[in-house]
């Protein structure tokens, strides 16, 4: 017989795509709740660096939810249970579930009371050297490399039950060689070294991590790191990083600490305060938070331009270490949150502007994959997909940025302290927040102010797909008092109900209306006193509801280009900045983003081309920047033709925009000084970088290029 294909039904052809999309990404999920729950851990792993592979054996308190004989752990596919066995050293039998190959079952010898105990040994190992048979697909999770080992906790690198909301306390003995410092969860005693198990092999040490607190323990990073520790407003901050980036400790140090104490006075104190900061090599996450600890790649290791970044990795410490997510489908909780903690750190750090163009990108994010599925599905999504930072986390941070327009800021602020205080140590669901939220907002109502129908609110953004796209039209009419104006407000989705305010533009002060928006088609009337302006009128102006229009979806056409473009995939990264310019013709951005495309295809001739469109179009003021740098490729590409004269033309006329952004002048002195090559770029020696300050940077540029291709420089869409 035919074995079944990961749990999904055997159906007619003409069903089984459909039924395709919904059962694979829930390869990873249990299909039951899970009768027991880990609840301590005391692990020791030999981590071979030359072989790539971990040894391990780990004994394992299991505490019984419901009565049974059957034990499942979640447990990465590339590692071989060797052998289970019981506190007396009876042999279990266990197998490698076919249909969930990340599930091991254990048979017990008798079923266990709730309530009651269980210890378990398992004997481990297995390789751990890339991306395959990854518990999340294509994501490179856990590595033991000869320079790097990372072991994340989604990548289950050791048992783990009930993933991602599970707790619990633990010992971790990690055997590493002693060109390697390490770092992790838990409080770590000294290290202390351990003899070879062959002389050839090299000295090694033993880290050993205390986890004394019930949390999502488990994540380490070792290589070559320095311990740089740092006090910072009464925290202390231990950053870890190589050598050569260990100069801007103090930065993150400072940056960290200021971003606790802000989320502390909004959410609540954090119960161990102190935290450590450590590099991660390329080649896995961008960015992680475990519990004590935030991680952040080499890429993005700049304190000027990851402060944002590492504001949703501090945040992590609360929506996600502190408030954990009851299940996979309640993640909207932790990293639609911590998303939108950007959000409040950036206005509150950096004034309204810098908020409002979080929520920009936020909306940009959200648009890319909207369709994919509700926030309230998010288990269907692949975790740390594109499709799952936009429906989630950026999708997520809208809905929570506009149920503070809906609360207003008092009710909201006090909500999340609440929340915060109410759940701390414990999972917490949607509907918990939902009744939460829905309660708070009845005690601000029967305080004066007016109700919110916030149980609508939640059904129609948790449990829906699709953005409202704002239409007018409106006739105006002289009055004796001023003026009136009476017109629709239109948008697609008929079970949108919401309050929209609309900006009217007089020849006076400018005048701010609300109106009840329901259905796909709402009249209204308005009254002002000054004549309003030609083209004056605008429908949500301060960005208190996510909204489509062509400029955010060319944006977000763009944003889907450029995340295909960083992974190779350029052909289909042109698709994308086409499709961008069907929405709205001449955009610098897509034009310039297709070149870029081409250029690395080398197809020289069509990057040229992408280039010169970009250069004739006035860009948006944000991308500006595309003038300097579409000229330094056009340079770029003289060179590489040999044409040098025509290179150092395009080279004089992006020194002549004084454009410094993304360390722009330094690569031309760079470049007129030495011709670019197929071997990449010339050294480029930096100046002082103060001209483009962090906050001011946009969102889309190339950092300043050290090697053959700048890389794009923005926070996770």
């Amino acid at each position: 017989m035919k074995r079944r294909q990961l749990g999904c039904p055997v159906v007619l052809p003409a069903l089984f795509l459909i039924l395709t999309a919904f059962c694979l990404p829930l390869r990873a999920q249990t299909a039951r709740p899970p009768s027991f729950l880990a609840e301590h851990y005391e692990l020791a792993a030999y981590l071979d660096t030359t072989g790539q592979s971990i040894n391990a054996v780990v004994k394992i308190d299991f505490r019984a939810v419901d009565v049974s004989t059957n034990l499942r752990v979640e447990l990465h596919p590339n590692l071989d249970v060797r052998e289970v066995k019981t506190a007396d050293g009876k042999s279990l039998t266990f197998q490698r579930e076919n249909e969930s190959p990340l599930f091991v079952s254990v048979t017990l010898p008798a079923p266990v009371a709730v309530g009651k105990t269980v210890t378990l040994t398992f004997s481990y190992a297995g390789l751990l050297a890339n991306e395959e048979n990854s518990p999340v697909p294509n994501i490179r999770l856990a590595s033991i490399g000869k320079d790097w080992v990372y072991l994340l906790l989604p990548s289950r690198w050791f048992p783990l039950t009930d993933y991602p909301a599970n707790r619990y306390t633990g010992t971790f003995r990690l055997n590493v060689p002693d060109t390697m410092a390490m770092t992790g969860t838990g409080k770590a005693d000294s290290p202390q070294p351990v003899a070879p198990r062959a002389p050839a092999e090299g000295n090694r040490l033993m880290y050993t991590f205390h986890c004394e607190r019930a949390e999502p323990n488990g994540s380490f990073v070792a290589g070559p790191l320095q311990l740089n520790p740092k006090q910072a407003e009464g925290i202390s901050v231990a950053v870890y990083a190589p050598r050569a980036d260990s100069g801007k400790a103090q930065e993150f140090a400072n940056i960290v600490a200021h971003q606790e104490i802000i989320f502390s006075d909004l959410f609540g104190p954090l119960p161990e305060p102190d935290i450590v900061v450590a590099e991660l090599p390329d080649g896995t996450l961008r960015e992680f938070s475990a519990p004590g600890v935030v991680m952040l790649g080499h890429h993005a290791w700049d304190p000027k331009y990851s402060d944002r970044t590492l504001s949703r990795l501090v945040a992590g410490q609360w929506w996600g270490s502190e408030v954990l997510p009851a299940s996979t489908a309640d993640v909207w909780i932790s990293d639609g949150l911590a998303r939108y903690s950007e959000e409040l750190y950036a206005e509150q750090n950096f004034g309204k502007e810098a908020g409002l163009k979080a929520i920009d990108e936020f909306a940009v994010g959200a648009l890319m994959f909207d369709d994919s599925a509700p926030v309230a599905q998010s288990a269907r999504l692949v975790p740390y997909s594109a499709e799952y930072r936009s429906v989630v986390m950026n999708k997520g941070a809208m809905l929570f940025h506009m149920l503070r327009a809906q609360m207003g800021d008092v009710a909201f602020k006090s909500l999340l302290h609440a929340f915060y205080a109410t759940y701390q140590g414990k999972t917490a669901t949607m509907l918990a927040f939902e009744s939460m939220a829905i309660a708070t907002a009845d005690a601000a109502a029967k305080r004066g102010e007016e109700p919110r129908n916030l149980q609508g609110y939640f059904s129609q953004w948790l449990n829906s797909t699709g953005i409202p796209e704002f239409t007018l039209e409106y006739v105006t009419y002289r009055t004796r008092k001023g003026f009136r104006i009476v017109g629709k407000i239109k948008q697609p989705q008929d079970t949108f109900a919401m309050p929209v305010q609309v900006r009217i533009d007089t020849e006076g002060n400018p005048e701010l209306k609300t109106i009840d928006v329901v259905g796909t088609e709402s009249d209204f009337t308005v009254e002002t006193f000054g004549r309003p302006k030609s083209g004056g009128i605008r429908i949500d102006p301060n960005n208190l509801i996510l909204k489509s229009s062509p400029s955010l979806r060319a944006r977000a056409a763009i944003a889907r280009g450029e995340e295909l473009a960083e992974i190779g995939k350029y052909y289909d990264a042109v698709q994308q900045y086409q499709r961008a310019l069907s929405i709205q013709p001449n955009r610098a951005l897509a034009n310039f983003r297709m070149g870029e495309a081409f250029f690395y295809q080398k197809n020289y001739q069509a990057a040229a081309n992408a280039f010169r469109e970009a250069l004739a179009t006035v860009p948006e003021p944000s991308e500006k920047w595309t003038e300097v740098w579409g000229h330094i490729y056009l340079g770029k590409i003289f060179d590489l033709l040999g044409q040098r004269e025509r290179a150092l033309n395009e080279y004089s006329k992006a020194r002549q925009t004084n454009d410094n952004v993304g360390g722009a002048q330094d690569v031309v002195e760079a470049l007129v000084k030495k011709a670019y090559t197929e071997n990449g770029m010339p050294a480029v020696t930096p100046t002082d970088a103060s001209s483009t300050p962090a906050k001011a940077k946009p969102a889309d540029i190339p950092e300043p290029a050290s090697g053959d291709r700048p890389t794009l420089k923005r926070p996770n869409p």
